[in-house]
């Protein structure tokens, strides 16, 4: 008979990624697991995820789960370093700086920030000694042990410490959540982990990199305080990698490069809004009248909505509820009616639809739309032409059929290449697959379709993609297109969202063959995504050094001597005449110094004249960067500029 006192002991499976399993007695540590895979494998440990959760290798493993140990190598382990360095660096302050309240310090993307609040301003002075003591601290090895605590001594313990902004974060945790707190020795922070296993594994690949302000918890009604931003990486190379690309993005800034090249500028009058200047807006209408003619040869139709409507076109879409405190809306208090101006296209694109009686032999419908939309961001997070309050969207959307849903899609992905390839940003594309979001808007029937469909659009495609599980919209999931610059940081801007919410919500229908009503599918699509951060994201992929046929000026014509000025006119005038985006420089200055100032605004080609050239007819024909020129005619001259004037899509036609 039983023993009923007695329980019985349940042996624990680990399966570990290479599908082996290990089979202990009871619960296993992390540190457990990895010392008995390997002495070596013990000493490198991090972390373990189980079950797909990143968790503290103290922490036991109590059931059958699917394990994987967590090193340096491990694509995990840059967050985790980020985010222990963070927590060092707090120590680190307040170690140097004991009248220093911690607040919050995540990891980020490529680094770690922490805010702070303390009567004296930090300065950038300050980094080398806080650099110093984080490498003592580290140096300690000092463990880092998790801690549950109730609310109550949680409150308690952080009171008598004098961190007031810790106890409101525990104030406002939910009742039911576990307040847990880690400790680096007698240092401590509230944090739900997980963490490395002591101080020692953060190494020493790390570096503080700038000051900024930051509104507690993100609200201009509350305190400003200090936040201290780093970088931390696995080893030195990385680091140093990471330092010089730093390095020459600051060279590449669009913002320095929109004022040295005479593109743009922003004031404070008009935040968020950009002033284009004759170079920028000459590059924007060629980007513009280039994406025109690729949209219409891939059979869409240009359509225009208006810049304000009623607020109830976004709430019909869902949006209103989603999107309201970054909308910009007019007579919102006291009146029925209120309006916004427009921060997306799809409602307004919805209406033109739903302004017929659609018919299933009319679909697909493919409408486009550059809309300029509004939406309000934070002074703190806006960013020059990468995130703006007023903008241009080169917007489709696509209403069709079940049946021709997967060949639109990948008609759109066909597109998105093209562009890319086109402006020289298609070596590395990325496409990332999301699906529905915690959140979400519609039918999980209307979900799994979308979903299903998309999936089968990334397999046939032939381009890269990866799966991110909930980062869809709440509407629709959707693909987005994420490409790489020159020194090797990644851009979203190309997004395709299939959506069956919005139809339903709005009303769209069209006559099937069958004679009855049916819903379509609205694709949403974009390519360039913001026409302004695109332009920003192309000023430093090129540094400001644009494709010939991109360029805002491509040759300027150049004299040696005043006895050429005649003859420089008639090269200057035929420049025109052929179609060339060009320029006359006629002062008195030596031809060197005139090579070095067009050089320094990255105008291509220069076209040198002088005595000889002009009883030549020819031109001295010199390059963007090139240390020497060459002699050709002048009808030659004109010939090769022309063609590499030539858009990418136009070239191929001819």
């Amino acid at each position: 008979m039983a023993c009923v006192n007695c329980s019985e002991k349940k042996s624990v499976n680990i399966t570990l990624p290479d599908g082996t399993i290990k089979i202990f007695e009871s619960s296993v540590t992390g540190a457990e697991l990895a010392a008995s895979i390997g002495a070596g494998l013990a000493k490198a440990a991090l972390a373990v995820k189980i079950k797909d959760t990143l968790c503290d290798l103290s922490l036991p493993i109590e059931g059958d789960a699917k394990v994987e140990i967590i090193t340096r190598k491990s694509a995990e382990a840059l967050e985790l370093i980020r985010h222990d360095a963070a927590h060092v660096m707090a120590e680190a302050v307040q170690e140097l700086f004991p009248d220093t309240q911690v607040t919050i310090g995540p990891s980020i993307e490529n680094g770690f920030y922490y805010d702070f609040a303390r009567e004296q301003p930090f300065s950038t002075e300050d980094f080398p000694k806080i650099e110093e003591k984080m490498r003592e601290i580290i140096k300690r090895d000092t463990p880092l042990e998790r801690k549950v605590m109730s609310r109550i001594d949680a409150i308690k313990h952080f009171e008598a410490k004098g961190e007031a902004y810790k106890v409101e974060l525990i104030r406002d945790l939910p009742e039911d959540q576990t307040i847990t707190v880690y400790h680096q020795g007698a240092w401590c922070d509230l944090c739900r982990g997980p963490h490395l296993p002591s101080t020692g594994a953060v190494g020493s690949a790390f570096k503080l990199t700038k000051l900024a302000g930051a509104y507690w918890r993100g609200d201009s009604k509350n305190a400003m305080l200090q936040r201290i931003y780093g970088t931390a990486w696995r080893d030195e190379k990385e680091l140093a990698d990471y330092l010089a690309m730093i390095e020459e993005a600051e060279k590449r800034d669009h913002r320095k490069l929109g004022r040295e090249l005479d593109l743009f500028h922003f004031q404070d009058e008009a935040p968020g809004q950009v002033f284009w200047h004759p170079n920028g807006w000459t590059l924007y209408l060629t980007l513009m009248e280039y994406m025109r003619r690729k949209i219409k040869a891939y059979g869409y139709t240009e359509i225009n909505t208006p810049q304000m409507m009623e607020a109830t076109f976004w709430k019909a879409s869902g949006h209103w509820d989603k999107y309201r405190p970054n909308m910009f809306v007019i007579n919102e208090e006291g009146h029925e009616h209120p309006y916004a101006i427009k921060p997306m296209s799809c409602p307004g694109g919805a209406q033109v639809y739903m302004s017929a009686s659609r018919s299933y032999r009319q679909l697909p419908l493919l409408m486009a739309e550059f809309g300029h939309v509004f939406r309000r961001e934070a002074s703190g997070a806006r960013h020059g032409l990468m995130r703006v309050q007023a903008f241009t969207q080169d917007d489709a959307h696509i209403y069709c059929t079940p049946e021709q849903l997967e060949g639109e899609v990948i008609k759109m992905c066909d597109l998105i290449r093209d562009v890319y390839t086109d402006v020289g940003l298609a070596d590395s594309i990325t496409v990332h697959f999301s699906t529905r979001p915690p959140e979400h808007i519609g039918t999980e029937e209307d979900w799994d379709k979308a979903e299903a469909a998309l999936r089968v659009v990334c397999d046939r495609i032939n381009m890269k993609w990866v799966l991110n599980e909930g980062d869809g919209a709440f509407y629709a999931p959707k693909l987005d297109f994420v490409i790489k610059d020159a020194i090797g940081r990644e851009w979203q801007c190309g997004t395709i969202q299939v959506d069956m919410n919005m139809p339903r919500r709005l009303g769209l229908s069209y006559i099937g063959e069958d004679g009855g009503k049916h819903v379509p599918h609205m694709i949403h699509r974009a390519i360039l995504g913001s026409i302004e951060r695109f332009i920003g994201v192309m000023i430093e992929h090129y540094a400001g050094k644009f494709p010939f046929w991109l360029a805002p000026t491509q040759a300027v014509v150049c004299t040696i001597t005043n006895d050429a000025d005649s003859y420089a006119e008639t090269v200057y005038q035929k420049l025109l005449a052929a179609g060339l985006r060009a320029q006359i420089d006629l002062r008195g200055e030596k031809i060197n110094a005139k090579v070095r100032d067009h050089s320094l605004q990255k105008i291509p080609a220069l076209l040198v004249v002088g005595k000889k050239e002009a009883e030549g007819q020819s031109v001295a024909l010199r390059r963007l960067d090139g240390q020497s020129q060459e002699v050709v005619g002048l009808d030659e001259a004109i010939e090769r500029l022309v063609k590499e004037a030539t858009p990418p899509d136009l070239l191929r036609k001819a």
